[in-house]
C-alpha cells in the first residue's frame, strides 16, 4: 500500500488512480479517511483521483504529539504529498474539514490550486453542528459489532432519509474495527483533544471568508445536505454572491452527502469538466 514520509517523519497512507484527467486531492472528514470518497470513485473517471488518510486517522501514523492534529500541519502534509507525487497543483474535493484544509491553502500555497468543491462545508461553520460533533468525538461507540452500529446508524442520524441498509453496513465498517470487546474508532482517541483545543465554541467563530475570496476566478463548486447542521443556506447564498459556483442541495442528506447521489454527481461532473476547460486555455 503506497505511503509516503512527512517532513516530521510520520507514514501517511495515500492512494492515486493516476491517468490524464485533472488532478483532484480528495481530502475527507475530521474522523474519517480517504473511504469517505468510495462511493464516488467509480464515477470519477474522468478525474487523476488522489486520497489520503490524514496522521491519526485511518491507514496512517498516529503523532506522537496530538498538537499536530491541526488544519494547518494537515494542509502542511497534502502539500508534501503533492511534493512525493510531483504534481504542481490539484484541485480539491473536501468533504467536511477537508473543505476547510483547501481555504487554508488559499493562504499557504494559493498557486497550488486549481479549483475546489466544498461536499457540506463552507467558510462559517454552523455552531450547533460543531456541538453534535464534540459529543462522540474520540470515544468508542457503545455497540458490539458493526451490525449493531449500522441499525443504529440507520436509526440514529437524522436528517438521513431513504439510505439502504448496504450503506450504512459500509459505513460502519468504513469506521470502527471489531474488537474482543467491542467496536473501537479508527483514528487516535487524541484526537479529541486537538480539536478542543483548536475549536471552542463559546469563543468568537475565525472569519475564513478572506480564503474563500482567493478563489475567486477558478472552478468552484459546494454541495449542501439538505438537513445539513454545518452549513447553513445563508452561507451558500453568501459564498455564490462572491464568487461563480456550481451548487446542489441534495436531499435526504444531512452532515455529509455520501457524493454518489445524482445531484452530487451532476455537480461533480459538471466542475471536472470546468477543471479540464481551464487547463486547456
Amino acid at each position: 500500500m503506497p505511503h509516503f514520509t512527512t517532513s516530521d517523519g510520520l507514514s501517511i497512507y495515500f492512494d492515486d488512480t493516476g491517468g490524464d484527467g485533472p488532478a483532484v486531492l480528495c481530502l475527507s472528514g475530521l474522523t474519517r479517511n480517504a473511504t469517505d470518497f468510495d462511493y464516488v470513485l467509480p464515477h470519477l473517471s474522468d478525474a487523476r483521483v488522489i486520497r489520503m488518510d490524514y496522521r491519526g486517522r485511518g491507514q496512517s501514523d498516529w503523532a506522537e504529539d496530538f498538537n499536530t492534529y491541526s488544519l494547518p500541519r494537515e494542509a502542511q502534509d497534502a502539500l508534501e504529498l503533492l511534493d512525493h507525487l510531483g504534481l504542481e497543483k490539484t484541485a480539491i474535493l473536501g468533504t467536511s474539514r477537508g473543505g476547510l484544509i483547501a481555504l487554508l491553502l488559499m493562504e499557504m500555497a494559493a498557486h497550488r490550486i486549481t479549483g475546489v468543491c466544498f461536499n457540506d462545508v463552507g467558510p462559517v461553520i454552523e455552531t450547533e453542528g460543531l456541538e453534535v460533533i464534540l459529543v462522540f468525538i474520540g470515544r468508542n461507540p457503545v455497540w458490539k459489532t458493526r451490525a449493531e452500529a449500522a441499525e443504529a446508524l440507520a436509526q440514529r442520524l437524522p436528517g438521513f432519509h431513504n439510505v439502504p441498509a448496504s450503506r450504512w453496513a459500509e459505513e460502519a465498517e468504513h469506521h470502527f474495527v471489531e474488537t474482543d470487546t467491542g467496536l473501537a474508532i479508527n483514528y487516535d482517541p487524541k484526537l479529541r483533544n486537538a480539536v478542543l483545543a483548536e475549536f471552542d465554541p463559546k469563543a468568537p467563530a475565525s472569519d475564513m471568508w478572506p480564503q474563500f475570496d482567493k478563489l475567486a476566478g477558478l472552478p468552484l463548486a459546494v454541495l449542501r445536505g439538505e438537513n445539513s447542521d454545518i452549513l447553513s443556506r445563508d452561507t451558500v447564498e453568501e459564498m455564490q454572491a462572491r464568487a461563480p459556483m456550481l451548487f446542489a442541495e441534495v436531499p435526504d442528506r444531512a452532515h455529509v452527502p455520501f457524493l454518489d447521489e445524482p445531484e452530487s454527481l451532476a455537480v461533480l461532473h459538471q466542475w471536472i469538466a470546468n477543471l479540464k476547460e481551464r487547463e486547456t486555455k
